[in-house]
């Protein structure tokens, strides 16, 4: 399909093929997003949560109360999970929660996500993004005349200096390059921007799948 470029001056920029495979799926699949979303997001899980147990607290194992007529169990130390300062019982341990997701479904996740942004309209190419200083007003000033507030913007394999230093200091904005092109940035953000470079890494990058 023919999408059309802009500049960032919100000037039109002639028009380019998009595969339709990548940006041209009718039906999203919002149960593929899901998985891998939670994919991602699981592997960011630090796992470091954990309990001491009662052979990790340090209190006395002798006996306490007498043997009878207490009223009460015969209890033969203060660690156990029912006393107060005592361990915890099945309580979490340090672990990874990181999980397996093939290939192949995490391919097919992203071509998704990135229909879904072109079947909403929200779905920009740009011809470039690059500025010539690193200058946050102006950029502020370019998105503003392309509509831009919450926004991903995925330049070639490295992004202009400039452009990343202006953009770092605009909340709500993301600059990655085409390498760090996942699903959950894509669906956090309101639009996502694509250069043009960005667009024929994405092409080879499935049609080298596809062959």
């Amino acid at each position: 399909m023919k999408f059309e470029v802009k500049t960032l001056a919100a000037k039109n920029a002639g028009a380019i093929e998009l595969d339709d495979a990548v940006f041209g799926i009718d039906e999203v699949r919002a149960d593929l997003l899901q998985r891998v979303v939670k994919w991602q997001l699981a592997a960011r899980q630090q796992g470091t949560h954990k309990t001491k147990g009662r052979s990790e607290i340090a209190r006395t194992k002798k006996r306490f109360g007498k043997q009878k007529g207490g009223g009460t169990a015969r209890h033969g130390a203060r660690s156990a999970p029912q006393f107060v300062g005592g361990g915890k019982a099945h309580g979490p341990r340090v672990r990874s929660h990181a999980h397996d997701l093939t290939k192949k479904l995490r391919s097919l996740a992203l071509c998704h996500a990135l229909s879904s942004k072109a079947g909403s309209q929200s779905l920009i190419i740009l011809d470039d993004a690059v500025l010539s200083a690193p200058k946050t007003k102006d950029l502020r000033l370019s998105f503003a005349g392309l509509g831009l507030s919450n926004v991903l913007i995925i330049d070639g394999e490295a992004v202009n200096e400039n452009f990343a230093l202006a953009a770092r200091n605009l909340p709500c904005v993301d600059v990655l390059p085409v390498q760090g092109l996942n699903v959950y940035d894509v669906l956090r953000r309101d639009t996502l921007v694509l250069t043009k470079s960005a667009v024929a890494k994405i092409h080879e990058r499935f049609s080298a799948k596809e062959a």
